[in-house]
């Protein structure tokens, strides 16, 4: 039976890579976001691709009012209903230095839009007995850091939300991946300083959709960057505080 995946942000670069991945494997997908002609060229890509359909969704993180809508529309669909979170947003952290103002947006797109989503659709995916979430997260969440605090803070959120969610569709045999993505080629760290060990969003791709398979239940990517934040974790708060990484 044909699966169903909801893409939530799926005008960015890591959403692409993986809605052309499910589509080649012959899924039906639901593209949300806020750029309707940018979605529609990626379900037309998606179509081409082999996709069973491919449709573009209106979704704003910020507008939950609209999120009951994109639930009644999949719920028309047989299959299971998958669900996989892009969706974020990190203004630079001098930014909302001087206008805390800007907290507020970071934190719905980050975490309570997604959220408020997912808590919409799980009890449709626990009527189905199955279905996939994939939330990406980032490692920013694992530990407050000087440069994106603001940012780190509302992933962090996230992780702890996804991890509760996670305990609730297993009961109904469904199951939630956390990913903690270092950095990645897209339009949210393009022009930022201090950037290495890059990767293509195509490779994150190929490692959501294993996660997936093997029912993983967070993981990192590249997986490197377990290493990475295994050190960063550990280092004493009094030295920490006293660094810029």
């Amino acid at each position: 039976m044909t699966e169903n995946w909801i893409i939530l942000g799926a005008t960015s670069s890591m959403a692409k890579a993986f809605a052309r991945a499910v589509a080649e494997d012959g899924a039906r997908v639901f593209l949300a976001g806020r750029d309707m002609a940018d979605l529609e060229a990626s379900a037309t890509d998606c179509m081409l691709r082999g996709a069973d359909a491919a449709e573009a969704v209106a979704f704003d993180a910020r507008q939950q009012s609209g999120f009951a809508a994109i639930v009644n529309r999949v719920a028309k669909e047989e299959g299971m209903i998958n669900v996989a979170v892009f969706v974020g947003s990190m203004p630079p952290q001098d930014a909302i230095d001087a206008d805390p103002s800007l907290i507020e947006g970071v934190v719905m797109d980050s975490y309570t839009g997604p959220a408020a989503f997912l808590q919409t659709i799980a009890p449709e995916m626990e009527n189905r007995g199955g279905g996939s979430v994939i939330g990406v997260g980032s490692v920013a969440g694992d530990r407050g850091r000087i440069g994106n605090y603001v940012y780190g803070s509302a992933k962090a959120g996230f992780h702890t939300y996804l991890s509760g969610l996670r305990n609730r569709l297993t009961r109904s045999g469904g199951h939630v991946v956390t990913v903690k993505p270092g950095f990645v080629d897209s339009a949210m760290t393009w022009g930022i300083e201090g950037m290495f060990l890059v990767a293509p969003p195509e490779k994150v791709a190929a490692d959501l959709l294993k996660a997936v398979e093997k029912k993983k239940n967070v993981i990192y990517t590249p997986f490197f960057w377990a290493i990475i934040m295994g050190i960063i974790t550990r280092i004493p708060e009094r030295i920490f505080k006293k660094m810029s990484v």
